[in-house]
């Protein structure tokens, strides 16, 4: 099975982002935190992972903890 990210604006609406399509859920995961920053500055505001066509978490918002 492969695993990609779905991008979402502020809105929840999905968005336009880099079509990525990883092998494994850690490779996945790898790839975002080396470019989460650049997604958020590109305007995506959350993020979810999946699997297929399957969520395996998210929405995952990319704003800074208060």
């Amino acid at each position: 099975m492969d695993y990609r990210w779905r991008y979402q604006d502020a809105d929840g609406r999905e968005v336009d982002g880099p079509d990525e399509v990883f092998a494994d859920q850690t490779a996945a995961e790898d790839w975002f935190g080396a470019e989460w920053e650049a997604l958020r500055q590109a305007g995506v505001s959350s993020v979810t992972l999946l699997r297929s066509e399957s969520e395996v978490y998210g929405p995952m918002s990319l704003s800074p903890a208060e």
